[in-house]
């Protein structure tokens, strides 16, 4: 049986949401909370429309334009 996401994602709060914006071409980013020190767990994140905010850290993904057609495994 496939695992299902949740697609739990914050929403962006102007000016207390950090505005990082990070352009991706797969519908599937992961994120571990960048070169800090004191980063998060790496998680899969899964964008559904344009972008995702990973809900440790609050950097948006965005999908590049004409990208996305990832395979379904």
């Amino acid at each position: 049986m496939r695992d299902r996401m949740t697609g739990y994602s914050p929403r962006p709060v102007p000016g207390v949401t950090p505005a990082e914006r990070i352009m991706v071409t797969t519908r599937t980013p992961m994120c571990d909370g960048g070169s800090v020190a004191l980063g998060h767990p790496r998680v899969a994140l899964r964008i559904e429309g344009g972008s995702v905010t990973c809900p440790y850290c609050s950097r948006t993904f965005v999908l590049a334009e004409g990208a996305g057609h990832d395979g379904d495994h």
